[in-house]
């Protein structure tokens, strides 16, 4: 058993340099770190309590016979929810369509021509990457390759797709009537898309009109948006 054992020993002696050697990290070997989007600051202190107050709730009418309530995070995206509000305001989304929308992934509108080539007059935003992710009901901002390209469309996740976090600014969430969402017409474009009556601030205290009385109506797509190219802006379809 000793001789046995003093084998073993004069073994590991014999192998220990080799084991050295193949431990050693040559300096050239070593590699930067991966480049992260440029993010915004944390979502929340821990210990404390996101504040919402109706200035930051965004209301959707909606064509599917309900009012949804957005929470929107100016703590973390505030020039996207400074956009958000100043179109709401102007009354820029009342009657636009939502023109792409993918089953089990998410809704897009925001676009007054419906081709998923158009936007608002104003010029388009640096992008806000932050750490909320893309799990069912945020709300991101719509871009084209660009980065910096994000202006009035959005989109509304209907399943998590985590894959786009921080490559898409997420700037609220929606808290009520997910139902009504998930209602919206599918299709690039639907056949009958779903609209937005009225999108509107909580704090201006618009009221929701008689959905009851509202008949679901085929609304017009432009000419040639059949035949169109994939969207120039929106995330990226799941594979």
């Amino acid at each position: 058993m000793m001789r046995f054992s003093t084998l073993i020993a004069a073994a590991m002696l014999m192998a220990a340099p080799a084991l050295a050697q193949q431990q050693r990290i040559d300096p050239k070997d070593l590699k930067a770190p991966p480049k992260l989007p440029e993010m915004a600051g944390p979502s929340n202190l821990a210990g404390t309590l996101a504040q919402v107050n109706d200035e930051n709730i965004l209301l959707l009418d909606l064509s599917t016979g309900g009012r949804v309530k957005i929470v929107m995070r100016p703590d973390v995206a505030p020039k996207h929810v400074e956009r958000i509000k100043t179109l709401v305001r102007e009354g820029f989304y009342d009657g636009t369509v939502f023109h792409r929308v993918i089953d089990g992934f998410m809704a897009q509108g925001g676009d007054p021509t419906a081709t998923g080539q158009g936007g608002s007059k104003l010029p388009d935003l640096k992008a806000e990457f932050n750490d909320l992710p893309h799990v069912r009901g945020a709300v991101a901002m719509a871009r084209s390759q660009s980065d910096d390209s994000a202006n009035s469309q959005f989109y509304v996740v209907l399943m998590p797709v985590l894959r786009l976090d921080r490559t898409y600014t997420v700037w609220g969430r929606v808290v009520e009537g997910m139902k009504y969402v998930d209602a919206i017409e599918k299709g690039e474009p639907p056949d009958n898309p779903s609209k937005i009556i009225k999108a509107s601030i909580a704090a201006d205290k618009v009221p929701a009109p008689d959905f009851a009385a509202i008949k679901p109506a085929a609304t017009p797509i432009p000419a040639g948006a059949l035949n169109l190219p994939p969207p120039a802006a929106g995330p990226i379809p799941p594979k």
